[in-house]
């Protein structure tokens, strides 16, 4: 389940992460703009994603909301961190070019990692009926 929680956030971290790169370094942004354009879209998209759960599970928006801010927010944040200290750890990895296999493969080693520290941290909020453990119970069990 803390798998799954974390995979779904990586889903919409990823998504927004790449979008923010992308869209960066296509516009020629400086490192700092990119980074910063990636993480409120990895924000957006996770809670959008989660959301999207929810208020399929028939909630009003602003408990759909509420319940994404709760849920994903500790998720996301632990993600954003690994995930873009990974990005700068890889020497030259910040001035690769979108169409370098440095870029994508520095992204995808950072996602990964993101994932592998983030699960624990997702169990254990839900072991705690924090987090994701409030959006199961909303969707009862799949």
């Amino acid at each position: 389940m803390a798998a799954q929680a974390t995979l779904h956030c990586l889903t919409g971290c990823a998504i927004g992460e790449i979008l923010g790169m992308v869209i960066g370094t296509a516009l020629g942004w400086n490192n700092t703009a990119t980074m910063v354009l990636a993480i409120a879209l990895a924000f957006l998209f996770g809670y959008a994603l989660t959301m999207r759960g929810v208020l399929k599970a028939g909630l009003p928006l602003a408990a759909a909301i509420a319940t994404a801010l709760a849920a994903d927010t500790v998720s996301i944040t632990v993600m954003e961190i690994v995930d873009n200290a990974v990005i700068l750890a890889v020497p030259g990895a910040m001035d690769a070019h979108l169409d370098t296999v440095m870029f994508w493969a520095t992204l995808a080693f950072s996602l990964v990692v993101a994932f592998i520290l983030t699960t624990p941290v997702n169990k254990w909020m839900i072991g705690r009926g924090k987090g994701h453990a409030v959006v199961h119970e909303l969707h009862g069990h799949h």
